[in-house]
């Protein structure tokens, strides 16, 4: 039995929060269930950033390292950016060729949002805005994606994939496009420490990626209930935002926690250490993943480059010595033209070793263009490799719809 296949992504945004994990849990927990692509949505952040561009790149990498720590496993899913793959785009123009404007115009969160983007005095009423649906449709069926994950805010905009996805089979005659299923999941609101939504641009978020002194100093300053004055006073865990978080993320103690509250046996000093505790414990794991990522030796990225050929192509096997180091050189000559004095170093580290791999087989001279793109960065490499891999399945889809809609020459 074949696997379904998930699409999902995030705008990049930099270092998540905390309010992220839940998503991402979900995402490392589909990835033995189905075939998963996650994908950096910073074509679909263009629609209300188009003028602040200027940390894109910063913004990708250190989102993405947060979803390699948070347990996203780069051979099991394809982790690429969506304007690598070109596809997305293509299909998006061909698609917006039939979507009645007035789909577009009832989107729920249209409105919605030109009204509050329009509080703080910008304009997004753009072309690109209005077809963002659109967008996320093309998105979601270039992997002819059957399930998608959403919270029930977002059935809408699924409902929306579903319908283009019915037009489009209907226009052409066609059953290319399946119609994706939602997989509802629940996704705790985790409130800043200020009560307030979780924002980094409110300055009260918790970033997953915090160093253990960093989580201490914003469990400190957790608002606790105001009525309590004295450690002896009685509190109300209902308006204490330090109570919020131990029902989020220490709820089989929660009963003991509201007594101790209610009765005044332990005091808020005390309750924020356990808090801290359990965030500890909670993103200790994942700050050791994401170091092995960001600290990664050339063996890692060999160890992976294997993997992945293993996966794609189990049975392949070469014979040591029967590989053409020229053929290796003629592309070290290359990025040796157009690189500055640190990738150069790295070359001249690296570069006997990546050599004998290739000569004894155990990479392909498309990994070492691969090694080469990514400057021998593990964070690189992960989204150039995974931009192959979707870039594969979108290509054929493409040829596909093409076909479909007599697009032959």
């Amino acid at each position: 039995m074949s696997k379904g296949i998930i699409l999902s992504g995030m705008r990049p945004t930099g270092r998540l929060h905390i309010g992220h994990l839940s998503v991402l849990e979900n995402w490392a927990k589909m990835q033995d269930e189905y075939k998963c692509y996650f994908m950096v949505a910073d074509l679909h952040s263009l629609t209300t950033k188009f003028d602040d561009t200027v940390n894109l790149h910063e913004d990708t990498r250190q989102m993405v390292l947060d979803w390699l720590g948070a347990g996203i496993d780069p051979v099991k899913s394809a982790v690429f950016v969506q304007s690598s793959v070109k596809e997305h785009a293509e299909l998006h123009l061909y698609l917006s060729m039939n979507i009645p404007i007035s789909w577009l115009e009832r989107c729920p969160t249209y409105k919605d949002q030109v009204a509050q983007f329009g509080k703080q005095g910008k304009d997004i009423t753009t072309y690109g805005f209005l077809g963002y649906p659109v967008l996320m449709a093309s998105d979601i069926l270039l992997y002819l994606s059957d399930t998608v994950p959403v919270g029930e805010d977002q059935l809408p905009h699924l409902e929306m994939t579903r319908e283009i996805a019915r037009r489009f089979n209907f226009l052409y005659k066609t059953d290319l496009f399946p119609e994706p299923k939602a997989l509802l999941g629940r996704f705790p609101l985790v409130p800043g420490v200020d009560g307030r939504k979780m924002s980094k641009s409110y300055g009260n978020d918790i970033a997953i990626s915090s160093t253990s002194e960093e989580v201490k100093k914003r469990t400190n300053a957790m608002i606790t209930d105001p009525g309590r004055v004295r450690r002896e006073d009685v509190g109300n865990p209902e308006v204490c935002i330090v109570h919020k978080y131990q029902e989020i993320y220490n709820n089989q103690m929660l009963e003991s926690v509201q007594k101790a509250c209610r009765s005044a046996s332990r005091g808020c000093v005390d309750c924020k250490k356990e808090v801290y505790q359990v965030m500890e414990d909670m993103l200790e794991p994942i700050r050791k993943r994401k170091a092995e990522y960001q600290n990664s030796t050339y063996n890692n990225l060999k160890e992976y480059l294997q993997k992945l050929n293993n996966l794609e192509e189990p049975s392949k096997n070469r014979q040591d010595g029967s590989l053409d180091e020229s053929l290796v050189t003629e592309k070290f000559d290359i990025f040796w033209r157009n690189s500055g004095r640190k990738d150069k170093e790295v070359l001249k580290k690296l570069g006997q070793s990546v050599i004998d791999d290739y000569k004894a087989g155990l990479i392909t001279l498309n990994d070492v263009q691969s090694l080469l793109d990514a400057k021998f960065d593990y964070v690189n490499l992960i989204m150039i490799k995974g931009k192959e891999r979707a870039g594969k399945v979108a290509s054929e889809t493409i040829k596909n719809a093409r076909a479909a809609m007599n697009l032959r020459f």
